[in-house]
């Protein structure tokens, strides 16, 4: 239900498929931001239970909202939405400035609808400053309303929102679930070109990974990559013990809006955990898998990666 420029929903496929008939307790996604890659787990029954998270507080709870009341979110976005009738630009400022005072969710919900190539933008002062679409009104209210009320089917009853810091997120994490991280890349969180509310440090994200490794928690991780010929951040280095797979990601909206014609190329880092394929005892069992009980216990002792 929420359209955002650089969701992961069409790269879900790929992502996913590292970890395609395995079996987690839970599924992170920290960086919560669309969750489309937990609304894809959650289709793949890819774990018992989902945890998604965001540092941007009014987005954490446009998500409590969604999963737990989605009738009333679909009712409130389609009162914003038909309020444009009368001047479709005015109304669009008008409600980007009562989001910047009052935080309300389902007024984010619509400027994420509507504003240019659902591209969010924010000021230095963390305010949502993106300019509206001016060829389009964001998604119909009746299209919104099936959204809401699928993501609610889907997640509501198993699904976890948090709201606050990525590292605190997981501290619960274990080595029986799988972590997603889709942070802010290097070169679009500061300067010009800010994109999100908060950045992210990369040596703090590298420390992350690295405990995670020590942890023995698996994780995929979406960071960095090209647009056309400029590129975003360097490679993780080799000591976060993962390895870095490049997806086409198609053609890139900001360089369309902009005029140009590039194709984004992203990365995505595998855990060498999720690739090993080490010698009995098994470490990563698929959820359909009959284990004799010596397996199992086997399985317990090697300590990640068992069905729950």
């Amino acid at each position: 239900p929420i359209p955002y420029q650089g969701s992961k929903r069409l790269l879900a496929p790929r992502i996913l498929a590292y970890v395609a008939g395995l079996r987690f307790r839970r599924f992170y996604e920290p960086f919560g931001g669309s969750a489309a890659i937990t609304i894809a787990a959650a289709q793949m029954s890819l774990a018992d239970e989902y945890v998604v998270a965001d540092s941007l507080t009014p987005l954490a709870a446009l998500w409590r909202s969604i999963l737990h009341a989605p009738a009333v979110t679909a009712d409130r976005y389609e009162r914003i939405w038909i309020g444009h009738q009368d001047d479709k630009i005015e109304h669009y400022y008008k409600i980007r400035a009562e989001f910047n005072r009052l935080q309300d969710p389902v007024q984010l919900l619509y400027l994420l609808a509507r504003c240019a190539k659902n591209a969010p933008r924010f000021n230095q002062h963390g305010h949502f400053n993106q300019s509206p679409d001016k060829r389009r009104l964001g998604m119909h209210p009746w299209k919104m309303r099936l959204h809401l009320l699928g993501a609610s089917s889907l997640l509501g009853k198993r699904t976890q929102i948090l709201e606050g810091d990525f590292e605190d997120t997981l501290a619960d994490a274990t080595p029986h679930d799988l972590v997603y991280m889709d942070p802010p890349y290097e070169g679009t969180s500061t300067g010009v070109d800010r994109r999100y509310h908060q950045g992210m440090n990369r040596e703090r994200l590298i420390r992350e990974l690295k405990a995670l490794n020590g942890r023995r928690i698996p994780w995929l991780l979406s960071y960095d990559g090209q647009c056309g010929t400029k590129r975003y951040g360097d490679y993780l280095p080799e000591d976060v013990n993962a390895e870095r797979v490049a997806l086409n990601a198609g053609r890139s909206s900001q360089a369309t809006l902009n005029g140009r014609s590039e194709v984004t190329v992203e990365s995505l880092y595998v855990s060498r955990m999720l690739l090993a394929k080490p010698e009995p005892p098994i470490a990563w069992i698929p959820a359909t898998h009959q284990l004799s009980s010596a397996q199992a216990q086997a399985a317990l002792d090697f300590g990640i990666g068992l069905p729950h």
